[in-house]
């Protein structure tokens, strides 16, 4: 019988080295783009890499930008609370990218613009292009905020990895290679933070099924469960997670960012033929379902371990986004590194998606906000650079200020969906209806977006009932409370004699 303290867990050396070399070689690309393109740098080849990359690195830097370390630690928990219906965001994926590949790349490739803002003024009005760019601005600076701040506190929580030292090493590191080497270091450290994320999953789910005595024994844990909840075929909108809500809903949230989002659009436009372009799409679709296979994998292999235990309501983590790293810190803390890789697995994500808000932030801005106002076209290198500068440092701060709003990050978040929704239909309607002008324009954004804040904004202060969320059941009845008020968590696995694991003391949590 072996007893250990199953708490808050803490990082060995090795984990710390495995954290620092993800970083350490996201700065070297950046070094290394700035020196090799040394001479010849240009605002084109600062903002659309010369516009000669090809399919591979592009489409796997489209999968990295918005597979953030949200989908890392929040998927995995979605899917032990409600089920493995979040697997059909791959009918949304494959929708996403045929409209975005037929309908949308063809006009930003050939109009051969750098900001897809360019094309509301060549459509609608100077005015209709502003607007679209401040929305645009204000959406990303907030998200791209909580990007960086919500995984560092899940982490810090559970590893004891120290919070703000996490921030400003993560927020500089993206800042730095964004501002040295432009759009080709992004991607190449996208390549590279998109093969850390899909280690640290593999390395959990292996462990997982190593530990359960197979694949079979979690899909049938899941299944008693009622994990595998797929054949919700409910039409009520209002209903969590139906397969109309993930497809249809999902394929708008993604076709507002595959589609129109300048982080995305500026990649493939990147490409050196618009065959390549549509391929890196195709592509990229790929790597979005692996992803998406990994993340709801990895959420059965949670449940499937603590299904006796769950460790939210016994009060040993205080928030879902810490289930992950809890079982991580549970499960790897015998195999050095392997915690570390993972959590370099959830910071690959928010770096991904940090350094590519940043490069389409300094784009839209320079591009948008000051080239047409202004002649100083040898000062347009510099300026991009300090663009790049300060936003990094912006979204830093933004990062600072999330740490106070404590619950209203879901809301801010949800302003992602809130600004996106309006601005897609702004450009389809400019994309498929020749006869719409720029008021209707003017009116409909922001008449649309009214509506989705009325939306967003009242679902946060009435959000639904039980019967429409639908939590699924967790126990604890494995869990045995001994007198002196600590949990003693008995569990049995298969090939393995009993174990008791010691925790922390239990606290009651609101939420449950």
């Amino acid at each position: 019988m072996k007893t250990w303290d199953a708490g808050v867990g803490s990082f060995a050396a090795a984990d710390y080295v495995v954290f620092a070399v993800m970083l350490l070689v996201s700065a070297a690309v950046g070094v290394y783009y700035a020196w090799a393109d040394r001479g010849q740098r240009s605002s084109s080849d600062f903002l659309t890499g010369g516009r000669r990359l090809t399919a591979l690195p592009v489409s796997l830097s489209l999968t990295a930008s918005f597979m953030s370390a949200i989908t890392v630690l929040s998927n995995p928990a979605e899917v032990y609370r409600y089920g493995a219906n979040i697997v059909f965001y791959g009918v949304s994926y494959v929708i996403t990218m045929v409209v975005t590949s037929e309908v949308f790349l063809p006009v930003f490739y050939r109009l051969a613009i750098t900001s897809t803002y360019e094309y509301l003024e060549l459509r609608f009005s100077r005015a209709t292009r502003l607007l679209g760019t401040v929305l645009f601005i204000v959406q990303t600076i907030l998200y791209t905020g909580i990007v960086i701040y919500a995984p560092a506190l899940a982490l810090n929580q559970v590893t004891g990895m120290d919070l703000w030292g996490a921030v400003i090493s993560t927020g500089l590191v993206c800042t730095f290679y964004c501002t040295m080497g432009g759009l080709r270091a992004v991607v190449w450290t996208d390549v590279f933070q998109l093969s850390v994320m899909l280690a640290g999953f593999l390395s959990v789910i292996i462990r997982s099924v190593d530990q359960q005595g197979g694949v079979i024994p979690i899909i049938s844990d899941s299944e008693q469960g009622g994990r595998l909840n797929f054949w919700d075929f409910d039409p009520n909108p209002l209903r969590r997670h139906t397969f109309w809500t993930i497809s249809i809903g999902g394929t708008f949230v993604w076709s507002s960012i595959y589609g129109i989002n300048q982080a995305q659009v500026q990649r493939y436009i990147s490409c050196k033929s618009i065959s390549q372009a549509r391929l890196s799409l195709y592509i990229n679709l790929l790597g979005l379902l692996f992803i998406l296979l990994c993340s709801v994998f990895a959420g059965m292999c949670l449940y499937s371990v603590y299904k006796h235990c769950d460790p939210w309501t016994a009060g040993l983590v205080s928030a879902p986004d810490q289930l992950m790293p809890y079982l991580v810190m549970d499960i790897l803390r015998d195999y050095p590194g392997l915690p570390g890789l993972f959590v370099a697995a959830a910071y690959s994500g928010s770096l991904s998606t940090v350094s590519s808000s940043i490069n389409a932030l300094a784009t839209v801005t320079v591009e948008d906000l000051l080239r047409p106002y202004t002649s100083m076209n040898n000062w347009f290198s510099a300026l991009l650079l300090f663009a790049a500068l300060l936003y990094g440092v912006l979204c830093i701060g933004m990062a600072g200020l999330a740490s106070l709003l404590g619950g209203i990050l879901q809301a801010a978040i949800s302003i992602f969906g809130i600004i996106g929704g309006p601005l897609l239909g702004l450009f389809t309607l400019g994309i498929i209806c020749p006869f719409a002008n720029s008021k209707g324009a003017l009116t409909g954004l922001l008449s649309g977006l009214v509506l989705s804040l009325w939306v967003g904004i009242g679902a946060q202060f009435y959000p639904p009932p039980p019967v429409m969320a639908r939590p699924l059941s967790l126990t604890t009845e494995g869990c045995n409370l001994s007198t002196a008020g600590n949990l003693t968590w008995t569990s049995t696995t298969p090939g393995q004699t009993q174990m008791s694991f010691t925790t922390v003391p239990v606290h009651n949590n609101g939420d449950t």
